[in-house]
């Protein structure tokens, strides 16, 4: 029963990694470029439902807070590449990468000067009680993440295959002169999935910050998330949320079974090997490139 509930705890914490892998692999489907401030945006998507929520700021109903986090969330990586990333464009990922980097410490700086680095707890309906079932204890909010993040990746999987727009996505990331050439509206296109990046890690942050507190350093998750999306496969929806699961199930196992500190580098230990036996991931949806 004990590995029962070590399987549960790390499913639900592997479907976090999962979320902000998400936001990794929708902003390489669309752009090829790697967004490192991915889960500094989760982070911040937690916080501003924090101000929204909690008693000792806005002190609005979590079910009005949640959205509108999300919403703001999904704004704010829309203007991110309407004012800043658009600058860029046609230029080398590299400059995108080492820019996210960037905004990811400028993140964490204006997340501890507004509501402190002190670890805070969101109030949250999601973390207010637990079920049992067949004697394992299970949170709400363990429940809450698996569940949305299920949903949200199936309905991320749908979009990007059977819908006009997500193919215009993915046509952009092959070839963004050809597609700009069949009239597709590349940068339009490239702001709304930078945006609905930050809808997904807002979605994300919400569900993380819902199990316990928070604090401007858990932004960090984003490094095991991107370990997760390599895992998985950088350019698979589905192979994101796999490699999130391994890698949130690995986590538990290695700290009860191994000695002290093997948790924090079995998730590594993982991308190291899949980097030698399986580089593009253990999912992966290998493509010509047509230039």
């Amino acid at each position: 029963m004990d590995g029962v509930q070590l399987l549960v705890s790390g499913l639900a914490n592997g479907c976090v990694y999962g979320l902000i892998a998400l936001g990794f692999v929708l902003i390489y489907k669309a752009t090829e470029a790697v967004n490192f401030a991915q889960g500094d945006f989760m982070m911040l998507g937690a916080f501003v439902t924090l101000g929204l929520t909690n008693a000792e700021y806005l002190h609005l109903p979590f079910w009005l807070a949640a959205p509108l986090s999300i919403a703001i969330m999904a704004g704010l990586g829309y203007l991110l590449d309407l004012v800043i990333l658009r600058h860029l464009f046609g230029q080398n990922q590299t400059a995108v990468v080492i820019l996210t980097i960037a905004l990811g410490f400028v993140i964490r700086f204006f997340a501890g000067a507004i509501w402190g680095h002190e670890p805070q707890t969101l109030e949250s309906p999601l973390a207010l009680g637990d079920v049992q079932l067949a004697g394992v204890v299970l949170g709400l909010a363990d429940l809450a993440i698996i569940i949305v993040t299920v949903l949200l990746t199936w309905s991320l999987y749908q979009f990007f295959q059977r819908t006009k727009l997500g193919l215009a996505m993915q046509a952009a990331s092959q070839n963004q002169m050809a597609a700009y050439f069949m009239g597709i509206p590349v940068k339009r296109v490239q702001g709304l999935i930078w945006g609905l990046s930050g809808a997904t890690a807002a979605v994300a942050g919400i569900l993380f910050a819902s199990k316990g507190a928070i604090d401007p350093n858990a932004g960090l998750l984003g490094i095991k998330a991107f370990a997760a999306a390599v895992i998985g496969g950088f350019g698979s929806l589905p192979g994101a949320l796999a490699g999130g699961l391994i890698v949130g199930v690995i986590e538990p196992f290695a700290a009860r079974y191994l000695e002290a500190g093997y948790s924090q580098i079995a998730p590594y230990v993982l991308l190291l090997a899949v980097l030698v036996f399986r580089p593009h991931g253990l999912f992966s949806q290998v493509r010509t490139k047509k230039v």
